[in-house]
């Protein structure tokens, strides 16, 4: 008998997609023939499975990680951001304009103390700086920031949203 894990919408991940979600978070290039090997399964059985992982939503999209050092980014910041109380309504804005910046790796929207946190990569600590005053400080809608240097970062390939 196959093992299924529930997931969103009622659907589930048998233990095929599930091997097939993993292999392809350890590798995106993975071609269909080597992915079909490492799971067991038949090259016309694993891509329609594939296809069916991304038409389900399981797999959003298929992506490469860069080394932001080999970029000359080698410091990134934590940076949390609150909202002046007034200015709520302008929150879809600035979340907007912040991932428009190339180097806003991600951007979380928060419910607690603070309404973001911003993950950042730069050259060092005067460019975490000026991102701070240029884009954070000067911009009317934010009331406060806290920034937090990473000194250590790893990343097990899940996402959750957009």
């Amino acid at each position: 008998m196959t093992e299924t894990k529930r997931i969103r919408g009622g659907d589930e991940l048998d233990t095929v997609d599930s091997t097939l979600v993993a292999l392809l978070q350890a590798d995106s290039r993975m071609s269909n023939s080597r992915l079909a090997t490492a799971a067991g399964i038949a090259e016309s059985t694993c891509i329609a499975r594939v296809r069916s992982l991304v038409t389900r939503g399981i797999i959003t999209r298929f992506t490469t990680l860069v080394d932001p050092k080999a970029l000359g980014l080698g410091l990134q910041a934590l940076i949390s951001v609150s909202i002046r109380s007034g200015a709520r309504t302008q929150i879809p804005a600035f979340r907007d304009e912040i991932r428009a910046m190339p180097r806003v790796v991600q951007v979380f929207f928060l419910g607690g103390t603070e309404d973001f946190i911003i993950h950042l990569v730069a050259r060092d600590s005067d460019d975490v700086r000026d991102f701070v005053l240029e884009n954070l400080s000067a911009n009317p809608a934010v009331a406060s920031t806290r920034t937090s240097l990473v000194f250590e970062h790893h990343y097990n390939g899940l996402s959750s949203g957009k």
